[in-house]
């Protein structure tokens, strides 16, 4: 029978050797191995080995204060560090800011791809991810200091494509998390709530001939556990080691909880509806945004309440929500629980699911905004000497067909008050987000202008979209001066054209009814015929046109009503505050042409925009005469006594 490769954490922190190069598991304090990395720590405050160890991680481990990687926040036991997400770990961040250490930020799909690739031998891996971002060799190819000065990432062309390169990692040592391991070293991982990259970290030291370490909650007897069960085989695992409970929560804030293994369903409401506040505001505007039927990546902070908002309005049902760890469906969780979720319908590995980021899968991201400036970049990475790093961020941002920046448009020390008459700016917070150049480019306005991404950043006060010549300011909130809270605080005054007024429910306390928006439950009630007059009233106002889908479903609606008169009519449609997809236009015009060959006498349009009267023209070409500011003037156009 083979030997048991259970040990104790100070047997396993004593595999590590001087400048080995360290891979570990974990998302926040989802699957992070505290009671290894305890070990290690303990060993070098007692005797100055491990040192100079090179860390690798994908993923931020850690509670913003002394868990997870803190705990290797020693001068001495860290030599270099290559990481996706920083913030977490502050300990380490300041060695690397103060050039103690080499550092490098790299995307953290990347990293999490990257595992993959050296399991398979490979040198590296290519990917456009990083390009025109600090991560871009030409913009620092992601070196924190001055003394990172080995190349991480190489600038190439393939096929006429610019490409960024990123070289393998030499990984020596994996510290990984599972729930039960055998004696023999297969591990499961039933009470974890992500399965992350273990298999592929495992699997990649193990073919370098490292050591792969597994911390789990409980040891069973050999052959015993479920072969499907398995995530780590025990052929990949040279040491296991028992944890205290105290080093082995589920989450940072949750001890442990069924609802985030997925093996039950919570009661409905168990999490709780936001209060109103600036937080509240911005989520709700970010879920106007929502795709029906499509998939959504929620970042971490500000975006993750707009999860809370679709299970208010009841529309988790009709759209799929994801996060990076690997999470898809149900509703993800915040704060320190950031990365579980429940009534999930898959917890995938992490480095697959940057494959269907990073392939366009996502229909929408909703991510944080910490710095823009005037042509739409966004910094949420590094601000003077604190490193948050970016994570996700590179990989979701650059690849989301389209995209929602969330957050409150001044930091430090804003206090807004929110009523049903808007929003009133009682101090306005020390720090300016929109300024003249961001300190660091984790996302490229130039990038997604020129691609024709669709972009929005949405504060409390007021929303901007991302246009070829700049930010330009869209929307405004009911109570605030369009010159003293948003102008006079921006270093560089964005585009101003038509500007109209965020919708009045998002400032209110009930419910908003979003579902009826996002669904078109209310359509029967915007398509109405009188039948005396023959004339058919199509009210388009406030309608948001996103796909083929919903093109199809205004069709049915009008086709139907029309089909019951019998006979032609004329037509007068209200487009104010109608909004439809620049790369739907067209489908858009076809379907009313068709509409008009088949049902239609005359027609006439108006709206109160003059931009939109403009763009009518352009999808209309043929009835730009019959386009009108008002309602009176179109039903006059009709030759008809009244409005309607």
């Amino acid at each position: 029978m083979k030997a048991s490769k259970v040990v104790s954490p100070s047997e396993a922190a004593a595999l590590i050797k001087d400048g080995d190069c360290v891979t570990t598991s974990g998302f926040v304090g989802i699957g992070v191995p505290d009671e290894l990395l305890a070990a290690v720590e303990d060993r070098f405050v007692q005797t100055g080995h491990p040192r100079d160890l090179s860390l690798v991680f994908a993923a931020g481990q850690g509670d913003g204060k002394e868990r997870g990687l803190n705990r290797l926040g020693h001068e001495g036991l860290l030599k270099r560090v290559i990481g996706g997400h920083w913030g977490l770990i502050p300990k380490v961040a300041t060695l690397a800011t103060q050039g103690k250490i080499e550092g490098w930020n790299l995307p953290q799909g990347v990293i999490s791809q990257l595992y993959r690739d050296i399991a398979a031998g490979k040198p590296g891996m290519l990917s456009k991810v990083g390009l025109e971002t600090f991560v871009d060799p030409r913009n620092g190819g992601g070196a924190i200091n001055e003394i990172s000065t080995e190349p991480q990432v190489e600038l190439m062309e393939i096929g006429g494509e610019e490409v960024l390169f990123y070289p393998s990692q030499k990984l020596t040592v994996a510290l990984l998390r599972g729930t039960t391991a055998d004696e023999v070293g297969n591990v499961t991982m039933e009470r974890e709530a992500l399965t992350i990259d273990n298999l592929a970290q495992a699997m990649a030291v193990h073919n370098a001939g490292g050591v792969v370490i597994v911390q789990v909650e409980r040891v069973a007897q050999a052959g015993t556990l479920p072969a499907r069960d398995v995530h780590i085989p025990g052929i990949l695992v040279d040491a296991v080691v028992i944890a205290r409970p105290e080093n082995h929560l589920q989450t940072y804030r949750t001890a442990f909880s069924q609802a985030f293994t997925n093996r039950i369903k919570p009661p409905r409401g168990e999490m709780p509806v936001m209060p109103l506040d600036a937080r509240k505001v911005i989520a709700r505007r970010c879920a106007f945004e929502l795709p029906v039927n499509g998939v959504v990546n929620l970042g971490i902070g500000m975006p993750e309440g707009v999860a809370s908002v679709a299970a208010e309005e009841g529309l988790l049902e009709h759209l799929t929500l994801t996060a990076e760890p690997g999470v898809i469906g149900g509703q993800p969780a915040s704060g320190l629980d950031f990365g579980a979720a429940v009534n999930t319908d898959a917890v995938i590995p992490q480095n697959n699911q940057f494959d269907f980021y990073d392939g366009g899968g996502l229909d929408l991201a909703c991510l944080g905004l910490a710095q823009a400036d005037a042509i739409g970049n966004v910094n949420v990475s590094r601000f003077g000497p604190r490193l948050a790093g970016a994570g996700g961020f590179i990989n979701i941002s650059q690849n989301a067909r389209a995209l929602v920046f969330a957050g409150t448009f001044s930091a430090q020390g804003l206090d807004v008050q929110i009523d049903a008459d808007g929003v009133e700016i009682r101090q306005e917070g020390r720090a300016r987000k929109f300024l003249d150049h961001v300190e660091q480019i984790s996302f490229s306005g130039v990038r997604a202008a020129r691609l024709g991404q669709p972009v929005l950043y949405v504060t409390e006060r007021c929303v901007f979209e991302l246009t070829a010549g700049g930010l330009k300011l869209i929307e405004i909130a009911p109570g605030i001066d369009l010159e003293h809270d948003i102008l006079r605080l921006m270093d560089v005054p964005p585009i101003v054209d038509e500007i109209c007024l965020m919708d009045p429910r998002i400032f209110r306390t009930q419910e908003m009814g979003l579902r009826t928006d996002l669904l078109h439950l209310d359509l029967p009630d915007r398509v109405a015929i009188e039948s005396k007059l023959g004339q058919l009233f199509l009210n388009f106002e406030k309608m948001r046109i996103r796909t083929q889908d919903e093109i199809d479903l205004v069709r049915t609606a009008v086709a139907r009503t029309c089909e019951a008169h019998g006979k032609r009519v004329d037509v007068i449609v209200n487009y104010d505050g109608f909004r439809i997809d620049e790369a739907l236009e067209s489908n858009w015009a076809d379907m009313v042409n068709r509409l008009t060959e088949r049902y239609y006498a005359k027609v006439s349009r108006y709206s109160g925009s003059a931009f939109m009267r403009m763009k009518l023209g352009k999808v209309f070409p043929d009835a730009r005469t019959h386009i009108f500011e008002t309602g009176p003037q179109a039903q006059a156009f009709l030759g008809a006594e009244e409005a309607p």
